[in-house]
């Protein structure tokens, strides 16, 4: 093997390509569910324009990777280092087959936090952790992007409904479905270039503790392209459980809602992506699909469903850190 390539590092590396593969079709209905809801799209279609759009969209930036893998903790170099980033990643899988199974939203990006954070805590102590990373590049965008949904989901359903006011319905939700199209695309689009980022990042972050990359290096273009390849295919698999909450259970859309949330979310997804902040793209499409929801009425949301995955919200970060937890005293014995 090449100089620092080792048995444990090719176990992580391949942790990272599962962890990204399960992203993908955890993710799927982030970017789909709506359209295949109104029917904007046939569900094969919407899948394949999804994976295309994901894979565009992962190579359009690092700035995300970069948080990720210097931003959060400080990590030691060699063998422990690596089994931290194992560890991390084997919390974040958990989480996101939990999830999965149950049907719940939940976010990949926040697991992987959350799995990072617990397995620091666990192998080197809290004075590893970067807190000024963690509050400005994490906690402020885990806050503020779901407000962010809802407001600017409600307004932009709002201006719409009253642009369009004297449209008859049917003909209306007949040109938002293929406005939805490119909104769909769109989303795609933007949930690769801030999703599969951070699988580079954890990815880069095993490759500095091996030694094989200095602190601070830039991706390496190979990294991002098994990142981008990873998420694209695992988004072709799609999580049709997942899709059935996000497009059926939370709230009834009509054309018009799919294309108003998607662009809503979209847009907030790739501002955060120009910043390098790590944001929960299950986190702003759900937000934005309840907000353009309540502006017919806020009866129209399903608030026993949207709580659900509100629990799910909270949960993540603390329950996949848990797992990480475990998993290091496990893998820290055995590897």
């Amino acid at each position: 093997m090449p100089d620092g390539v080792t048995l444990l590092l090719l176990i992580v590396l391949a942790l990272a390509v599962a962890f990204d593969y399960i992203n993908g079709f955890h993710d799927t209905a982030n970017a789909i569910a709506t359209s295949v809801s109104t029917r904007a799209l046939r569900p094969d279609h919407a899948i394949l324009m999804s994976a295309t759009a994901n894979f565009v969209g992962a190579l359009t930036g690092t700035a995300v990777a970069k948080t990720i893998a210097s931003g959060i903790a400080s990590t030691p170099d060699g063998a422990e280092g690596q089994i931290i980033v194992a560890a991390a990643l084997v919390g974040a899988i958990a989480w996101n087959l939990i999830t999965w199974r149950l049907g719940i939203p939940s976010s990949s990006s926040h697991a992987l936090i959350g799995g990072l954070i617990g397995t620091v805590i666990a192998a080197t102590g809290t004075g590893a952790l970067k807190v000024d990373g963690i509050l400005g590049k994490v906690v402020l965008p885990l806050v503020t992007s779901p407000i962010l949904g809802v407001l600017v989901g409600f307004l932009f359903m709002v201006v719409l409904m009253n642009t369009f006011r004297r449209f008859h319905p049917r003909k209306l939700n007949d040109r938002f479905r293929r406005f939805q199209i490119l909104s769909a695309a769109f989303m795609a689009f933007s949930h690769g270039s801030n999703d599969a980022q951070k699988t580079m990042g954890i990815m880069t972050l095993a490759l500095i503790a091996a030694g094989i990359l200095p602190q601070d290096a830039k991706i390496p273009l190979w990294v991002i392209i098994l990142a981008a390849s990873a998420i694209s295919l695992g988004t072709a698999a799609g999580g049709w459980r997942i899709i059935r909450t996000m497009g059926q259970r939370v709230v009834k859309l009509d054309p018009v809602h799919g294309f108003a949330a998607e662009t809503t979310a979209a847009t907030i997804i790739l501002g955060a992506s120009s910043f390098g902040m790590p944001v929960s793209t299950t986190h702003v499409i759900s937000s934005a699909i309840m907000g353009v929801g309540a502006s017919d009425r806020l009866s129209a949301v399903r608030w026993g469903v949207a709580g659900n995955i509100i629990v799910a919200w909270v949960l993540t970060i603390p329950a996949s850190g848990f797992v990480a937890w475990l998993a290091w005293e496990l893998l820290s014995r055995v590897l």
